[in-house]
């Protein structure tokens, strides 16, 4: 009977959570925020090239499975652990993910910064006068110092996942000029997710099972859940090289940011200013590889520029025959039905001179040459669905203007 009560107990709160989670502004503003940073993305490809090149919630298209899963370890690492939460830090985390997002980037949204914020705020809040502090005593309690520290590491290997699941044709390009005013290509890795993950919250139907749980809590005799919508998101233009194998680097070092943040904030378990340094690392690390990031790209010669010979594939779009063929972004088109080809103009006359048909000779990254043929249908995009570097299309129309 104790065991049935237990779980009665479990899944009475959980169906709250379940309630509870969609009354999160967190959950609509992550939404808005999408909608927003999609629309300005689609009037910028149309002023660059002419028309739109991903729909409109393509920032997080392929994410909901992977949040699915995370949000299930993280609610599993959460609840087996016991890290207890008050509702106030769920909203003052979620209030510091919205101040960082209120320009409507991804820039911010990286968990050394909503999450070290939000510590910051609490390890400083002891100082101000107790006036302003005595109803929120409990935002101050040590045990949500340390559990912030661990889930800042938590969620930092989190976003080398996400960064790491970008694929090659995925990123969204753009048009710049270069330092010696040529129309170069740009490519912004950048993607929104939100990891809903369930903690536990002071007061409610759960009972402690076991003498050691929940083992991070401030107080608190039974407890309910709460499921947190936690956003993820990043944004990092690049131009010295292909998106996808910048991905894989910054990856890297930012899993290794993360297991060593993790690491020094389990370790304040037992020593618990173990936490600061986990959270001030945090930071530092992650602006310090924005800057490394950001110096060796564009140290780099643009990788979209115009070449001699053929034409770089700046991007490709969803659904076309280029997309169909399995034609990747930084790939070389060399010849058009035989002919070779050095400019845009170029490439669009050997296409219509093909026909029904068509054949291009496409330069790989190993520099080999491979043959994509195939015919036209009906609704095919007149173009196969090739963007390449060239100047922005409102820049020519205003010029034939």
């Amino acid at each position: 009977m104790k065991v049935i009560k237990l779980i009665e107990n479990w899944l009475l709160e959980f169906v709250k959570a379940l309630g509870k989670f969609f009354l999160n502004p967190l959950f609509y503003w992550f939404i808005l925020l999408g909608i927003i940073s999609g629309r300005r993305r689609i009037r910028k490809e149309r002023y660059n090239f002419g028309f739109k090149i991903f729909d409109l919630f393509s920032e997080f298209k392929n994410t909901w499975l992977f949040s699915m899963i995370i949000g299930l370890v993280m609610s599993l690492i959460s609840l087996g652990v016991g890290f207890v939460f008050s509702y106030e830090i769920v909203l003052l985390l979620s209030v510091i993910i919205i101040i960082l997002s209120i320009h409507f980037k991804f820039s911010l949204l990286s968990a050394s910064y909503t999450i070290g914020l939000t510590y910051i705020f609490l390890l400083l809040g002891p100082i101000v006068p107790e006036q302003y502090t005595s109803r929120f005593s409990d935002l101050f309690h040590e045990s949500h110092l340390v559990s912030l520290a661990i889930f800042l590491g938590i969620f930092l290997i989190i976003e080398a996942l996400l960064i790491l699941r970008v694929k090659r044709n995925d990123t969204f390009p753009s048009l710049a000029r270069s330092q010696r005013g040529a129309w170069i290509g740009t490519h912004h890795l950048k993607k929104l997710a939100m990891i809903p993950f369930l903690v536990l919250i002071p007061t409610g139907t759960i009972d402690p099972f076991a003498d050691f749980w929940p083992y991070i809590s401030y107080g608190g005799e039974t407890y309910s859940l709460l499921i947190v919508p936690f956003l993820i998101g990043f944004d990092y233009p690049v131009r010295g090289r292909i998106a996808y194998q910048a991905a894989k680097q910054l990856a890297k070092a930012v899993s290794w940011l993360g297991v060593i943040i993790l690491a020094i904030a389990i370790g304040s378990i037992f020593v618990p200013w173990l936490s600061i340094v986990a959270v001030v690392l945090a930071m530092i690390g992650k602006e310090y590889l924005h800057y490394k990031f950001r110096t060796s790209d564009q140290a780099k010669q643009p990788f979209f520029n115009q070449m001699d010979q053929g034409l770089k594939v700046l991007a490709v779009i969803p659904g076309t025959p280029a997309d169909r063929l399995g034609i990747l972004v930084g790939e070389t088109i060399y010849r058009v039905n035989g002919q070779h080809i050095s400019t845009v103009n170029d490439f669009y006359e050997a296409l219509q001179q093909s026909g029904a048909y068509f054949r291009l000779e496409v330069l790989d990254d190993r520099d080999e040459i491979r043959f994509v043929q195939s015919a036209f249908y009906d609704n095919d995009h007149h173009e196969l669905g090739i963007v390449f570097t060239e100047q922005p299309y409102r820049y020519i129309q205003t010029e034939t203007s």
